[in-house]
């Protein structure tokens, strides 16, 4: 074979292997990064429309509708929406789409709901404070410390949707976590109500760690030598931002204890065992709140009975240095009054005999003080 042949065969193996290397990547599924406050491709509140049948994500388009038809007409399998804050307009055809109650729909696109679990028809809504911690170099009396959003979801026989308001709480990897065990996956819709629940719990046991980090130092700078100094706007500051993740934790105790003990019919009872391990971690990390809750507030006592007692030895010195001023103060007044017979008034010694005095009974009133604790 010629050189131009050996030429053209090897150019042809190139091409193949560039077309397989394509090929692969045109199957790699596509990833969005769901923690982006930007909208996704997919709609300008869509992040991500996919079908799941036996556990097994199902390529083809991401059209909510084609998705809803493929699995009512199969008749197995569920469809996972994921929107991150949509506007109503934008929110109205999923709606009606999916049969979704107006006032689930209402709360779903307004927010800024409490943790709490609704029934409507066959269709739950159940809604979860996510939680993370914000960094910070140094506490300060302004530092925000706990950061909160919202996650609403919708679960039906066969769609689930989660609706996301915040700049965190990302499912990106909870999605990733249940496609890699699909024998869960294929449990139903209800297997995502967990995962996600159990995916903001464990968002809620990294806070509690960040935050007894920082009660630590709070409280190691209060109890330290000049601990009267430390700024209390801290503990104040600390004090707020706990009262927030408490206002996260504590409401979502009675929506997991149901979906426990009493859950709906679209929670399996295969399920159930599920959130009660969830359960248990969201009752440590509540005992944990209420813990720090206590802990900063006989940190803030400690602090001012602290500031008390150094104001109290302050007003003491002051107390006893006045006292011993006080002494020649007197007995200068005395003797300023210019009377004519006083003691010791012409005697030779007598101004240094006054001295010795008055400096005896300053030098026995210092004394005393000291002893006392006062000086």
């Amino acid at each position: 074979m010629s050189m131009a042949g050996n030429l053209r065969k090897v150019g042809s193996l190139r091409g193949v292997d560039s077309l397989r290397r394509v090929a692969r990547l045109a199957r790699r599924r596509p990833r969005v990064d769901l923690s982006h406050p930007a909208r996704s491709p997919l709609g300008s509140a869509v992040v991500n429309c996919v079908t799941y049948r036996r556990g097994i994500r199902q390529s083809g388009s991401s059209d909510v509708r084609d998705a809803v038809r493929h699995v009512r007409k199969h008749g197995d399998g569920f469809v996972w929406l994921g929107l991150h804050e949509p506007s109503e307009r934008e929110f109205a055809d999923i709606a009606d789409l999916f049969d979704l109650h107006p006032l689930a729909v209402e709360d779903a696109v307004l927010a800024h709901q409490r943790p709490k679990l609704e029934e409507y028809g066959e269709t739950l809504f159940a809604v979860f404070k996510t939680c993370c911690y914000v960094d910070h170099a140094q506490l300060t009396a302004t530092s925000e410390v706990v950061d909160t959003g919202e996650i609403m979801v919708f679960v039906g026989r066969d769609f689930v949707i989660t609706v996301r308001h915040g700049r965190h709480g990302s499912l990106g990897h909870v999605r990733e976590d249940l496609e890699a065990s699909p024998e869960q996956l294929a449990k139903g819709p209800a297997a995502v109500l967990h995962a996600i629940a159990d995916h903001v719990v464990d968002d809620y046991l990294k806070v509690t760690e960040c935050v007894q980090s920082d009660i630590d130092q709070v409280e190691m700078e209060v109890f330290a030598k000049d601990g009267e100094r430390a700024d209390p706007g801290r503990i104040y500051q600390l004090k707020r931002e706990l009262l927030e993740f408490k206002r996260a934790v504590v409401p979502l105790g009675r929506p997991v204890q149901t979906l426990a003990t009493e859950p709906p019919p679209v929670v399996p009872p295969e399920i159930q065992a599920y959130f009660r391990d969830v359960s248990d971690h969201l009752l440590r990390v509540a005992e944990q709140v209420a813990a720090f809750d206590e802990l900063l507030n006989s940190i803030l006592q400690a602090h001012l009975a602290q500031v008390t007692v150094a104001q109290n030895a302050d007003m003491r010195k002051i107390t006893a240095w006045a006292a011993v001023i006080a002494v020649p103060t007197m007995v200068c007044g005395v003797y300023g009054m210019n009377f004519d017979y006083m003691p010791g008034l012409h005697a030779r010694y007598g101004y240094a005999v006054l001295l010795a005095v008055i400096g005896a009974l300053c030098f026995g009133l210092h004394r005393g003080f000291r002893r006392n604790g006062w000086l």
